[in-house]
Parts: structure tokens; sequence; C-alpha cells
């Protein structure tokens, strides 16, 4: 039987002590966080280089009519 991994991790979670589950809410909370931080920076990134593709003409002609 294939064990899915968030339910490897519910498992493991539900042998920690009541006390110690805040820290690791703050800790999912973190990596959450840190994850949506880096896909805007990612974002960020990519947008200079497509703004040189989207500030053409042709690109303007393509969405005028919307």
């Amino acid at each position: 039987m294939i064990i899915s991994k968030i339910d490897q991790i519910i498992e493991e979670l539900n042998q920690f002590p009541e006390k110690l589950l805040d820290e690791i809410f703050d800790y999912v909370k973190y990596l959450k966080g840190k994850l949506i931080k880096e896909n805007m920076e990612t974002a960020i990134m990519s947008e200079s280089s497509l703004k040189k593709d989207w500030a053409r003409p042709e690109e303007d002609e393509a969405w005028q009519n919307l």
C-alpha cells in the first residue's frame, strides 16, 4: 500500500504532544510564507523579461479589441 506524503505527515504529527503543535503550526506557516515570497520574486524577475514582448506594437494591436 502506498501512503501519500500528506498521510505520512499526519501520522507523524499524531505522535507529537499537543504542546508542540503550536510550534509545528508556526513552522508550517513560515514555510508557506517563504514559498509565497519565492513565487512573488520569480514573478517580479520574470516581468522585466516579459515586458520586452508586452511593449511591442504587435501586442498592443492584438489586445486592443478586448
